[in-house]
């Protein structure tokens, strides 16, 4: 039987929700889907080695050709070059956009994703060939498969499931598509703005499928931290020097960065993660009551989480304190020491230099230029008090700012239908810990709306040595997308 969905609230009618025939058309292709993905999880396009561009171009140039063959209007748009540290320059790869209709009387959503990937090696852990995908018991694993390649690819298939059906699209259907996401999105900021008056334009909402579910619950990503990135710079000698020699003699410069560390740590975290120095907490917006009790529904299971981590302790023992120190509460990390000797073996260096790296993630209300003025003037502060011959020197070389979006949007009520229909369930509404800077500056240039909907799932391992997909996942996922856009068509047009 057919089950045909129509709307009272329809801006368009005459056209009927064919639901059951999209989905069994997408289960009826999943073979192919899944090859198509083999195919694009075989280009090794990793954006952080100079090395690995010219894959990272013709990931570009295929899901350019994808997007031709399915009549997208499709162009590849140069956003120049990155300096390398010796000076020399290296293309960046184009971002590609696309559009599938142009009908002023229906919405037009952007769907943005990434087809660069972080660094895979066998021999880092893999026990399968990181760009081979790989089904082991539906689970398809290969480097950059859901981090972004089967979310890119989903939408593809929901835009080219409506064609090969002859039905209309229920929205107009944009696509930008980057290879640098995994490195900074070098040169997309400047193309955003570049492009705010032309490309986004009619653009009604934007849709970010970059982030992942909770659970087993799917799930719709409402905010994510941002991120201040500091380098401390502690400088001595002109050269390193052997410690049986000079060791007494000199003071040293690691001695001088442990010594602020272990200050700055007593101040940066106490024992339960507040992070103490002035001004950083209260800029903190509050955790409303109506907060709380959406993380109290939120499904989320805090022994399978240690379990899947491998710790036999977290820092809270409560779902509600756990989840909203990971989404909505700044939290510090120190990253590493560069610098010294820290290869296999002995050596008896005084290192000349060492540079401490850390981050505190941001959530709202704090600016990331007044963290760098509060970390950098504390820092001097300790610094001084030493009286260390030695110079300091602070840089914060990433500053990306919280987003944050209404859940009671229409875009979330219309995703809330979509995940009904398609899981018969209700979504989780969820944030992210980690930092996605494109969502704040969609929001910033644009204007526009944005929700984030994930399709990942909570265990595929993102940037680790086991990525996978899950065949469900990414034919369910695709499913998803096929309704939300026949909910978003609902919506009333600004």
């Amino acid at each position: 039987m057919l089950l045909v969905f129509i709307s009272s609230v329809s801006l368009h009618p005459h056209h009927l929700f064919e639901y059951d025939e999209l989905s069994q058309y997408v289960d009826s292709h999943q073979e192919e889907y899944v090859q198509t993905l083999r195919d694009w999880v075989a280009v090794e396009s990793d954006s952080s080695d100079v090395l690995r561009r010219p894959d990272c171009h013709r990931m570009m140039d295929m899901t350019a050709e994808k997007l031709q063959a399915m009549g997208g209007k499709v162009e590849l748009v140069d956003i120049g070059v990155q300096e390398l540290p010796d000076g020399k320059t290296v293309a960046l790869p184009k971002v590609v956009t696309a559009q599938f209709g142009s009908d002023p009387s229906k919405q037009t959503v952007c769907v943005y994703g990434h087809v660069d990937v972080q660094p895979a090696k066998l021999e880092d852990g893999w026990a399968t060939e990181p760009y081979n995908l790989t089904d082991i018991n539906g689970n398809l694993y290969g480097r950059g498969a859901s981090d972004n390649k089967a979310p890119v690819l989903a939408w593809i298939h929901t835009v080219e499931v409506y064609q090969a059906l002859n039905i209309d699209l229920p929205v107009n259907v944009k696509f930008i598509i980057e290879g640098m996401e995994e490195t900074g999105s070098n040169g997309l900021d400047a193309m955003i703005v570049a492009q705010r008056d032309t490309f986004f334009s009619d653009v009604d909402y934007i849709i970010i499928s970059d982030c992942g579910w909770l659970s087993r619950r799917p799930a719709l990503t409402y905010g994510t931290r941002g991120n201040c990135y500091f380098f401390a710079e502690v400088e001595g000698p002109k050269q390193d020097l052997h410690s049986g020699v000079y060791g007494g003699t000199v003071i040293e410069p690691m001695t001088d960065l442990i010594g602020i560390l272990g200050e700055f740590l007593t101040s940066l975290s106490d024992r339960i993660g507040k992070i103490l120095i002035p001004g950083i907490r209260e800029a903190v917006a509050p955790l409303s009551d109506e907060e709380w009790k959406m993380y109290q529904d939120i499904e989320f299971d805090i022994e399978s989480f240690k379990s899947k981590i491998g710790v036999s302790q977290l820092m809270y023992s409560n779902k509600v304190d756990l989840l909203a120190h990971r989404w909505r509460y700044p939290t510090v990390t120190i990253h590493g020491i560069e610098g010294g000797f820290s290869g296999p073996g002995s050596k008896t260096v005084i290192p000349a230099k060492v540079i401490a790296k850390f981050s505190i993630r941001q959530v709202p209300n704090m600016v990331p230029a007044v963290v760098k003025k509060q970390v950098t003037d504390y820092l001097n502060s300790v610094f001084a008090k030493r009286k260390s011959p030695n110079k300091l020197k602070v840089t914060m070389i990433i500053g990306a700012k919280p987003w944050l979006a209404d859940t009671k949007h229409p875009l979330y009520e219309a995703g809330k239908a979509a995940v009904k229909r398609v899981f018969n369930v209700e979504p989780d509404l969820i944030r992210e810990g980690g930092t996605i800077p494109i969502a704040k500056t969609f929001e910033d240039v644009t204007g526009k709306s944005i929700i984030m909907m994930p399709i990942g799932g909570f265990d595929d391992g993102l940037h680790s040595q086991k990525e996978k997909m899950s065949r469900y996942n990414y034919i369910e996922g695709t499913k998803l997308f096929i309704a939300y856009l026949h909910e978003v068509a609902h919506l009333k047009k600004d």
